[in-house]
């Protein structure tokens, strides 16, 4: 299908960086509407069919942070934060808000379209898991509905809890969680922050599908941030 297929809100108030989304769409070939406020950008949400949003945080009207948390109420559209904030809080705070990946300023077009293919793959992927049953990446599968995982076409024996991790990673494919959203969903609400049990999680499970494990293929850790699994 052509990325003219797909319509992607850009939502930045900056004029030059605005342009400079909105010429690097119309090279890869994807249509495009702007929003330099979050209101115009709700409202647009509301009226339009939209597939993707880029979203600056600093916005005149509200802050980015809010537009993500009200547009979460009610859609899972993918959410690409395109942000001056470089900050690891600030990345964190998004991302558990629900964005989908966070790209900070300045950046290439290469980049960009890197993102957002990231993105279109994932409008691909909604409800694939639930038809097929199983998702790969490289070498890597996942067999959902049988809770099998393989490496080069050879059954790997993970724990429960590495099950639970790499499903996770493999629903959310190259997307950044965040460790307190990981930690939520496998430990539970009641788990705090306590990041050692997630390192030492995420260490046996790469000791089983990283050939090494110290450069990782698979799971990248996004330092200050999180883990993402690799979209190739």
């Amino acid at each position: 299908m052509s990325n003219y297929h797909k319509n992607i809100l850009v939502v930045e108030d900056d004029p030059q960086i605005k342009n400079f989304i909105c010429y690097s769409l119309k090279q890869a070939e994807f249509r495009y509407i702007t929003a330099h406020t979050a209101q115009d950008a709700l409202s647009h949400l509301i009226s339009e069919q939209i597939d993707i949003m880029l979203l600056d945080l600093g916005l005149p009207d509200f802050d980015g942070m809010d537009v993500i948390k009200k547009v979460r109420e009610w859609s899972d559209l993918p959410i690409i934060v395109v942000s001056a904030r470089d900050q690891d809080s600030e990345k964190a705070a998004a991302l558990d808000l629900g964005a989908d990946d966070y790209l900070t300023k300045p950046f290439s077009a290469t980049e960009l379209m890197a993102r957002i293919r990231v993105a279109v793959r994932h409008l691909h992927m909604h409800g694939k898991e639930n038809q097929q049953g199983a998702l790969t990446v490289g070498g890597l599968t996942i067999e959902m509905d049988k809770h099998l995982v393989y490496l080069d076409n050879k059954e790997l024996h993970v724990t429960p809890m590495e099950y639970s991790l790499l499903s996770l990673l493999f629903k959310n494919i190259g997307k950044v969680l965040t460790t307190s959203a990981i930690l939520k969903e496998i430990w539970g609400v009641g788990y705090g922050n306590d990041t050692q049990a997630l390192r030492a999680l995420m260490a046996g499970l790469r000791r089983k599908i990283e050939k090494n494990p110290a450069k990782p293929r698979y799971i990248i850790t996004e330092i200050g941030v999180g883990y993402r699994l690799v979209d190739e």
